[in-house]
Formats: structure tokens, sequence, C-alpha cells
């Protein structure tokens, strides 16, 4: 049975409820701030800034989103944001950001961030840096676009590769199975008239898709916030979560077919090798220090599906697998991050600068 709220508890949900009323919301969305270094299509490099005070350490580390999501998936909100720890920690960072997604760039396959986008990235912040070494962090498709990008670049300049939430094996995805019978009674082209149409999966349907993924929270969600009406962070965070998921982007047409056919249809990525736009990329190549990160509750990549990746590397120096406290985005950016998924990429990434 739950307990009778104290004064104290009463007293901070009023100003909870207040302040959110009065001004809008709980949560600090401040950005850590940061200068564009370079750009071209599809592509922004960002160079974040360390605070007063605090100095340069360990190799620059290189932030990649996946496509269709905000880039403040890295920097959620203050007190949740990865920049802000690293950049807090001294750690040089440095993000990529696609930008808006639209009719035009219809034709682009994910060949286009795999061969043209990541390795420019790479080249712009190693060189920005003084030539360091990097270590490459991606979240969700943005850890497998980092993954087949290392693999063609080969070792150099990337120090090390973090891969958070990506699933390599999607037979091991529960969410994927009951959409099956529709993709094979189709020959796989159940999607094919929507992309064509529009060009890109619409940004509304990303959201829908995101917010059906974690459907349970969302029922659930009226009653916790309820119940957690005095935690001001508890507040902020799905204040937080709420702003990203509005903010999500359309996937451009081609990669989604590419998406669909390669990885829910083929699986081929738990074979170690795809091939895109008549190029195949082996993850034998990938000759890095490899940290793969699979959140415990992470219904979109669940810990089978993201623990695949360590059998596919048998030529990296080193991988590492890990499960952490979270769902999709929560293992990510979560308030648990804080003590668990950060903790575990500083360590890995200081152990190699040590080295």
């Amino acid at each position: 049975m739950l307990g009778l709220p104290t004064m104290d508890t009463v007293r901070d949900a009023a100003s909870n409820v207040a302040h959110r009323w009065l001004f809008g919301g709980l949560a600090d969305f401040r950005p850590v701030p940061r200068t564009l270094i370079d750009e071209g299509r599809t592509r922004q490099v960002f160079s974040y800034h360390l605070p007063a005070g605090v100095e340069p350490t360990g190799n620059p580390t290189l932030l990649v989103p996946p496509l269709a999501v905000p880039d403040s998936c890295f920097d959620l909100r203050r007190g949740c944001s990865v920049v802000e720890h690293l950049v807090n920690r001294g750690r040089p960072t440095y993000l990529v950001e696609y930008g808006e997604i639209g009719f035009a760039d219809r034709a682009l396959g994910l060949e286009h961030w795999v061969e043209e986008v990541l390795p420019a990235a790479v080249r712009a912040a190693h060189e920005h840096s003084g030539g360091k070494p990097l270590h490459v962090v991606g979240w969700c498709l943005g850890g497998i676009m980092s993954v087949l990008a290392a693999a063609r670049l080969g070792a150099w300049p990337i120090a090390s590769l973090t891969v958070v939430a990506s699933p390599f094996d999607f037979t091991a995805i529960p969410l994927v199975a009951p959409f099956r019978p529709l993709i094979n009674a189709t020959g796989g082209h159940a999607l094919t008239p929507l992309y064509r149409a529009f060009g890109s999966i619409p940004a509304p349907l990303v959201r829908t898709a995101f917010q059906v993924s974690g459907l349970d929270k969302q029922i659930t969600k009226p009653f916790a916030i309820a119940l957690n009406l005095a935690d001001r962070d508890y507040l902020a965070q799905i204040e937080a979560v709420e702003r990203f998921t509005d903010r999500m982007v359309a996937y451009p047409g081609r990669t989604v077919a590419q998406i669909y056919h390669r990885f829910f249809r083929a699986n081929s990525l738990a074979s170690g090798s795809v091939t895109l736009a008549g190029r195949t990329t082996t993850l034998t190549g990938i000759k890095q220090p490899t940290l793969v990160i699979a959140g415990a509750t992470d219904a979109i990549a669940p810990p089978r599906a993201v623990g695949k990746l360590v059998d596919l590397l048998p030529e990296a120096a080193g991988v590492r697998f890990e499960t952490a406290p979270g769902g999709h985005l929560g293992v990510l950016t979560g308030r648990a991050a804080r003590h668990s998924t950060w903790p575990l990429i500083d360590r890995f990434q200081d152990e190699l600068d040590a080295a």
C-alpha cells in the first residue's frame, strides 16, 4: 500500500506544479555551447566548448546520432546530457548533425552517410583537434552507421568505437515479429508505396513508431507523473523526452528501403556483411577496440540483438559487451545513465588514452 504523503512531499509537489504552470516547464533546455566547424550536404559538424576553467584532457569524442532524430539525444537537458558530461570532464567533444530531410533527399541511400557524411565528419573533427585520434560514439542507427563507416575507413584516425543500443540481429527484436507476416505476404513491399509517394517516412510516423515501442510507458505515464509530482528531476526528464520525440524528422526514402530490405527482411547485419549500392562492407574490417552497450529493458534493440555485434568483430583489438539500465533512449541519456552507461564509456576511453 502507498503511504500518506508527508508535508514536505506535498510542498514539493505544489512547488513543481506551480513552477510548470508559471514558467512552462521544469527542464533546463539550454544547449551546451558549440561552434560549427564543417558542413556539406546533410552534414554539419560541431565542436562543443569546454566550460571556463576546464582543461582539455584525453583524445576527442565524436558523437553520431541516428537519422530521423534530433541531435539533442546527446544533449537532452542539463543534468541528463551526454555532451555536458563529457565537456565537464574536459573531453574535447564533436557531433555530426544531418539537418532536415526533404523530398529532394529521397534518392539518398545509407551509403551516402556511411561513405560520405561520417568519413567527412571524422576528418573534420580529427583535423580540428590537432590530428588526434577519435573515440566514436554512436547510438541506435548511428552506431550501425559508425561501425560500417569504420569498417571502410580502416583503423585510422578512429581510436575506438562505442555502440549504444544498436541492433545487429533483427530476428532478436520482438517488435518486428508481428510484422513479418505482412512483410512476407507483400514480398517485402509493404512500405514501398509510402516512401515513394512522400520521398520519405514522414516525421509524424517516425514519432508514432517511437512512441509505440514504449506503449506500456505511454499508458502508465499519467499515473507515474501523479506519483512523482514531488520529484522535480523525474518531471524534468518526462518533459525532455516529450520534447525530443516531438522534434523527430523524416527518414529519406531510399535509405528506408535499404534498412527495410537489408536489415529487417534479410537480416544481413547478423551475417557481418552488408551490400549498399553494389559495394559490400564486411565487419572484419573493424580493428578498433569496441564497447557495445545494450539497454536492459530496450524493446527496440534488446540485449540479444545488440550483443550480436560481439560475434562479428573477430579482428577488433578487444570487444566488451555491457548491459545498463534503461530502454532505447534511457540507456543513453536517462537518469540512470549518469551512473551506469556514462561511467562505462568514461572508463573505456580513459583506459585507451592511458595505454
